[in-house]
């Protein structure tokens, strides 16, 4: 076994991104930490997001701190920013995305039996409050992220990320 050279990258790449017809897109709710956003647009670059939706209070993928962290990840992401989440969340719907939040709360769903189009907006909220109560009446399903241990809740970046990868994951089983 190999580590794959950067042609054997590109077609891997490739492969996947063939298998992937879905759009994925997302919402910041409030999320503000630059390392968090930072975190967060290096993945949706990775998962081929198609926009970001920053609602109030979050913080733009192109702040100077967040790409530090990014590594010039934001270049392959665009963004649009509203005054009011849930204006954001209006906005997604009429790009054609299912808004399903990421959130612990009542009612909720795993993540893996949210039934969804192919195309979803993943709605994230700020690092400790979460989404607000005005984004997860916007939203059209919401889902947690099951867990097993002692920890109540990940990391904003860490649960966008394994959200992402889920949502991703269904398009290719």
């Amino acid at each position: 076994m190999r580590q794959l050279k950067p042609t054997d990258l590109k077609r891997l790449h490739r492969e996947w991104n063939r298998r992937s017809g879905g759009r994925l897109a997302l919402l910041l709710d409030g999320v503000a930490s630059p390392w968090n956003v930072g975190s967060i647009a290096r993945t949706a670059a990775a998962y081929r997001v198609e926009h970001v939706y920053l609602g109030a209070g979050a913080l733009s993928p192109g702040h100077h701190k967040a790409g530090k962290t990014s590594m010039g990840t934001e270049r392959y992401l665009s963004w649009t920013t509203f005054e009011r989440t849930p204006d954001a969340a209006d906005a997604a719907r009429e790009d054609g995305f299912t808004v399903v939040g990421l959130e612990l709360a009542d009612n909720a769903v795993p993540l893996h039996l949210v039934t969804a189009g192919p195309d979803v907006c993943l709605a994230v909220g700020h690092e400790d409050h979460g989404l607000s109560q005005a984004t997860l009446s916007a939203c059209d399903a919401v889902a947690f992220l099951p867990q097993l241990g002692r920890v109540g809740s990940l990391n904003v970046a860490t649960a966008t990320a394994i959200a992402l990868y889920e949502l991703r994951r269904r398009e290719w089983t």
